[in-house]
């Protein structure tokens, strides 16, 4: 097993005395060497298992050279764009460049390209004919079959034919990638290597492929978009590795892209495995110059605890992604890594974090997934918790304890985001006494989204009464535990099935809360995720029914600009908004109103009223 850096480049190479690699690892991202980043575990994985792995950082896509740092390596190259979306990573939902970029040395934006899989598997392809290529990350996993793009604005085929891979290592990818290197070490070709779970391959013929459930091909697909929402359902019911099917996506005659069903969830002595091996926690010495890379302060000192989310947010790729089956790390693993952390020079006592996708969940949602998977036409804690829920905090309570008590720990805070409703559902308010005790420093940030139903259900969030619910509660154990301390609520305007009176309703409603939140999310349409079909389709694909989708960008500005009312560069957008909305009724100097009227109209409405009011005294003395 490699203990230090693994090779950056040539002379690294020659240092350990290696003539050949057996995989060279190409990134979007800076070398950062810590288990919050793909590209670590991925290439940790494979130097555990004995093979000389190398990684290329941030190739310059514009010069072949650039890929060719190690010379062909004997058995392939793992492809991804890095630990965000290059196209999420470049532009904001407005569709304009980002300035900065956490993940490359010193912030600076550009180090990659956009579309950044499909360009580094065109590049090696150009460089090495016959090499095997295979993608992985984020980037690739979420556009692993066709999909819908945003920035382009249309439907794109399945990544591995676009990028000229060979194979796609989709969702968490330890075992795949392992399960892959022992078949090309073993000999067998990459076209022949179609039967790991995992992974989508290309074929020519359907002839070897078993029970597999045959998509609309790409051409239906772009012809008919609810062909696309009913596919893309069909997709999202089989991202379960118990109960998931083999499926298949034709384009044109005689090629198909088909994808396997998911690699099983990592045991807890696997996970435990993967975040034991010799990670140097930091980013390659070679960026210290260029001020180091930025990402890495945000899980320095953090733990990953668990993986998976049941929560099923519309908006959230999770379920494509990691799945929905909670896999999390023993209570020892997560204690040695902090005690390592507390020996850190710059370790101030303050763990930032302790979760994963969502912070309270630490055990699969029931019994039954762990043999029989998640259910298909269901949700766990939408619209109400399952019956079969087993909202339970004691184990992730118990963590929390161990770590407190370590010593050079001051505090433990828990950042990752917790769901109220899960905690709404524990009968129990242990949790929520030692979160408000021990585990938040003033506030607490949460994320009600919205407060309209409808939103809210499109959204596959709870009813708003269940977030009202917990804010009482938290307000009183606060009270109880003598502590001055708020909620922050995340909200997001521009939704599919969001109106403009919606967002009108969520405005009165932090009116009435006296509060305006620093950040909106306006709604980003990411692929592979209910809200992104609802967004190109029109429809709700879990039943078909039409959804309104606000696209215009002035709507979508409106909707944003309602949410942060107070703010003055907001005026004209609310003013118009509310216009439009026929409530003129909130433009005024009431305590109910939003807004002021403008200056002019302020001016006209004063010289009516002392018209009326002269008119009113006239009639007096006609009378008289």
């Amino acid at each position: 097993m490699a203990e230090g850096f693994l090779p950056l480049c040539r002379e690294d190479m020659k240092k350990l005395n290696i003539s050949q690699m057996d995989f060279v690892y190409v990134s979007g991202d800076a070398y950062v060497d810590h288990p919050s980043f793909g590209a670590a575990i991925i290439t940790r994985v494979l130097s555990a298992r004995g093979y000389k792995v190398g990684i290329i950082s941030q190739p310059d896509w514009k010069d072949e050279k650039s890929i060719t740092e190690f010379g062909e390596p004997r058995l392939g190259f793992f492809v991804s764009a890095g630990n965000m979306d290059s196209m999420v990573n470049h532009y904001s939902v407005s569709k304009k460049r980002r300035r900065t970029d956490a993940y490359t040395p010193g912030g600076v934006m550009g180090r990659r390209p956009d579309y950044a899989a499909v360009v580094y598997g065109n590049l090696i392809r150009r460089v090495y004919k016959k090499t095997p290529v295979i993608l992985g990350g984020i980037e690739a996993s979420l556009r692993r079959l066709a999909h819908y793009d945003y920035w382009s604005d249309k439907l794109k085929r399945s990544i591995l034919l676009d990028s000229g891979a060979d194979l796609i290592s989709y969702g968490m990818g330890e075992r795949s990638v392992i399960e892959i290197a022992e078949a090309l070490e073993s000999g067998i070709q990459i076209q022949d290597i179609t039967f790991i779970p995992g992974t989508v391959f290309k074929t020519k013929s359907l002839e070897n492929v078993y029970d597999a459930v045959m998509l609309p091909s790409y051409e239906e697909l772009k012809a008919d978009r609810l062909s696309y929402a009913k596919s893309f359902y069909t997709q999202y019911c089989n991202t379960d590795p118990f109960s998931g099917k083999c499926l298949a996506e034709p384009y044109g005659e005689h090629l198909y892209v088909i994808q396997n069903p998911p690699q099983r969830p990592l045991s807890q002595e696997e996970m435990d495995e993967v975040y034991s091996l010799p990670y140097m926690r930091t980013y390659h010495p070679s960026y210290e110059a260029q001020g180091g890379v930025p990402a890495i302060q945000e899980v320095r000192f953090s733990l990953a605890s668990s993986r998976g989310c049941f929560g099923g947010c519309s908006f959230c790729a999770l379920t494509f992604h990691q799945g929905r089956i909670i896999q999390a790390r023993s209570h020892e693993s997560l204690l040695a890594e902090a005690e390592k952390m507390t020996e850190d020079k710059d370790f101030k006592g303050y763990i930032h974090d302790v979760g994963g996708p969502t912070a309270n969940f630490r055990h699969p949602s029931c019994e039954k997934q762990l043999t029989k998977g998640v259910c298909k036409n269901r949700q766990c804690l939408f619209p109400s918790p399952c019956e079969n829920l087993r909202a339970d905090h004691e184990d992730y309570i118990s963590l929390l304890r161990k770590l407190r008590s370590l010593p050079r720990v001051k505090k433990v805070f828990i950042r990752s985001g917790i769901r109220f409703d899960y905690v709404m559902a524990d009968k129990e308010d242990t949790f929520l006494r030692e979160l408000c005790q021990y585990h938040i420093s003033g506030q607490l940030k949460v994320a009600p989204e919205h407060v309209s139903d409808r939103v809210l259900r499109r959204m596959g969030k709870p009813p708003n009464q269940v977030y009202q619910a917990f804010v009482n509660e938290y307000k009183d154990m606060n009270k109880k535990l003598s502590k001055d301390q708020y909620l922050v609520p995340y909200l997001m305007s521009s939704h599919p099935g969001s109106t403009l009176k919606d967002a009108v309703l969520l405005a009165e409603h932090l009116r009435e809360l006296g509060y305006m939140p620093e950040q909106v999310q306006d709604f980003y349409p990411t692929p592979s995720t209910i809200s992104t079909c609802m967004y190109y389709t029109g429809v709700d694909p879990r039943d078909m029914s039409p959804v309104y989708v606000p696209r215009d960008p002035k709507e979508k500005a409106m909707q944003r600009a309602l949410i942060q009312y107070r703010d003055k560069k907001n005026y004209e957008l609310v003013f118009e908004a509310l216009k439009k909305c026929g409530r003129t009724d909130l433009i005024g100097y009431g305590k109910e109103c939003l807004i002021r009227p403008k200056k002019e109209e302020a001016l006209h409405s004063g010289k009516d009223k002392a018209k009326k009011k002269k008119k009113t005294i006239r009639n007096v003395h006609k009378k008289k």
